[in-house]
């Protein structure tokens, strides 16, 4: 396959498809990091033509890592619907943007298409979408999950809540979940960042977060995102597990730098099925980001967007209920600045839904990255836009344990309001019950954290 084509009277040629796909990318200080970007406007353009050519079935051909070599090569592509893959697998990549932009396709459509393409094909899509393109493709597509609620239906923006303390101090979280909760955040999950991640230290999260749960009768799910080794732990031990979590990367060999396998996480899942305290379907929860794989050393000479599309490959092995991605947290070395964040949050949040995952956004940045709140509040916009399913808020949009900042509770809120969406349908009743809600709306008693002292 001649990987070619001339532009401007000069031709461009690409040795190879991993070659092809990096300089496709838009401008990312990791890829520069990498030595996987284009050198020039004028070759990632030519780069976009040639990839714009490329059969569907090429990509099945020559994943990231090779089959033999990789398990989540193998969970991508086992995992694949052959008859679907048979009838699209001669498109090519351009082919694929055309229908996913056209009134041809729907969400239905969409859904069904999906589960025969490969994460290198939903990458690959996604290079040749301008931003508008990743907004209007992604909010065709609707994925619906239900645990203790329901996230994704029609009209809802759903948030977890993230009372992180830097200590662990069960007052100190506590003081945060109400504040989070006086402005209706909460319903995709309460989700605690422990600094502390022994058995000893999680297991006390659990309990005092389900604590709060059941004293306000609140239909929301709990989380600790200790490693998942801990989680299994406490489901075993009989601890309050809503959803299991875990970190994952898009290469076998940067699941082991973060110290899992496929066998690890399937046997998380079968204990999440068994233990997790509400009657699902859906039970895990992960995160992402692009970066994770090249920060590892085992991104296999890939772009991070490919990287980062093979994340969602393995996540849909387990239908999630929800997944997010982390998007400026890893740093300026592989975002360096807004427009980069902003074009990787809506990448990330197309290449999730295409997957069939019910994706949500970390908006946020570290403070040595090259952007602020304001770039973080127009993101926010923009994946409201796209159909995001949940975003995170924390306290005043700053982290006080991960050091690093995102959005706040009351953003969230704000979000809502100017869209016209609702929290999960089972939250919203609940917040209507206790007056803090009313016709979808927030009351004047809405954040104030203090009214959760009453008991």
């Amino acid at each position: 396959m001649a990987l070619r084509t001339k532009l401007f009277g000069k031709t461009w040629e690409f040795p190879d498809i991993r070659v092809l796909m990096g300089k496709a990318n838009e401008e990312k200080s990791g890829d520069r990091l990498a030595g996987l970007a284009a050198d020039s406007a004028e070759e990632r353009a030519a780069a976009r033509i040639v990839l714009a050519d490329i059969p569907l079935s090429a990509l099945k051909e020559n994943p990231a890592v090779p089959y033999e070599q990789d398990e989540v090569t193998r969970v991508i592509q086992d995992g694949i619907n052959e008859t679907i893959y048979n009838e699209i697998k001669g498109w090519t990549v351009g082919e694929l943007r055309e229908w996913l932009l056209s009134e041809k396709s729907s969400g239905d459509d969409i859904a069904r298409i999906s589960t025969g393409l490969t994460s290198e094909m939903i990458a690959a899509v996604a290079k040749l979408m301008s931003n508008i393109d990743l907004v209007y493709a992604a909010s065709k597509i609707r994925v619906e999950r239900h645990a203790v609620n329901s996230i994704g239906l029609p009209g809802m923006l759903a948030s977890r809540l993230q009372p992180n303390h830097p200590t662990d101090s069960p007052e100190g979280i506590r003081a945060a979940l109400y504040e989070g909760l006086s402005y209706g955040s909460g319903d995709a999950v309460i989700g605690i960042n422990p600094a502390d991640d022994s058995y000893a230290s999680v297991a006390r999260l659990l309990d005092m977060s389900y604590d709060v749960v059941k004293t306000w009768e609140i239909p929301t799910q709990t989380c600790v995102l200790a490693h998942v080794s801990t989680q299994m732990r406490c489901l075993k031990s009989g601890s309050p597990v809503g959803l299991v979590f875990q970190s994952i990367c898009g290469s076998e060999r940067g699941n082991a730098s973060f110290g899992i396998s496929v066998g690890m996480l399937d046997e998380a899942f079968t204990l999440a099925k068994k233990y997790c305290y509400h009657g699902g379907p859906h039970y895990m929860y992960f995160e992402t980001g692009q970066g994770s794989a090249l920060s590892a050393n085992a991104h296999n000479g890939w772009d991070q967007l490919t990287m980062e599309a093979r994340n969602y490959g393995l996540a849909r092995r387990y239908s999630p209920f929800i997944v997010n991605t982390v998007v400026g947290f890893i740093g300026p070395e592989y975002l360096y600045n807004s427009e980069q964040i902003h074009r990787a949050g809506l990448e990330d949040h197309f290449m999730g839904k295409l997957s069939g995952i019910s994706m949500g956004v970390d908006v946020c940045y570290t403070n040595h990255a090259n952007t602020d709140q304001n770039a973080s509040e127009n993101l926010s916009v923009l994946l409201t836009s796209a159909g995001c399913n949940f975003f995170i808020g924390v306290p005043m949009a700053d982290d006080a344990m991960l050091s690093y900042q995102s959005l706040s509770f009351h953003d969230i809120a704000t979000l809502r309001e100017l869209f016209g969406l609702r929290p999960s349908p089972e939250f919203e009743a609940w917040l209507e019950s206790i007056g803090l809600m009313r016709n979808g709306r927030l009351t004047e008693r809405a954040g104030d954290a203090s009214f959760f002292l009453s008991r």
